[in-house]
Order: structure tokens, then sequence, then C-alpha cells
């Protein structure tokens, strides 16, 4: 039960910090000060910088899904 925890945090960390990385490696910020940024504006404005997140993970996972295929018949 413990393992099945620990790998549903992984996978959750995997994911979220992403985002941030991804910020932060095209605006040359760290990615913790990004994610300090967006759990105090969370906390600011009752949560609404989490639906901005979420569609930039939206965005980011679909860019690497679109990359990933070379030509229409990779298929």
């Amino acid at each position: 039960m413990a393992n099945l925890i620990k790998e549903i945090q992984n996978f959750f960390e995997k994911q979220a910090f992403g985002v941030c990385t991804a910020l932060g490696e095209k605006m040359g910020i760290a990615s913790s000060s990004i994610r300090l940024f967006f759990i105090y504006v969370s906390f600011l404005t009752l949560g609404s910088p989490i639906i901005i997140y979420l569609s930039i993970a939206f965005v980011l996972n679909m860019r690497s899904h679109m990359r990933k295929r070379s030509t229409i018949w990779d298929y």
C-alpha cells in the first residue's frame, strides 16, 4: 500500500513540476520560484491560477505528443 502511494506521488510530482520547469527554462527563472508564485497566488485568489496551471500543463502535454510524430504515416 505504501509503495502504491509513493508511485502515485511520484507521478503527480513529475507531471506538476514539468510545467514549472518548462516555464522556468523559457523565461530564465528558477522553477522553484515559479512554484512558489503559483502557490501564493492560488491562496490569494482562491484557486483561479490552478485553472491557468492546468491549461498550461495540457498544452505542454499536447506539444510533446505532436513533436514525437515525424510524418502522418507513423501511426
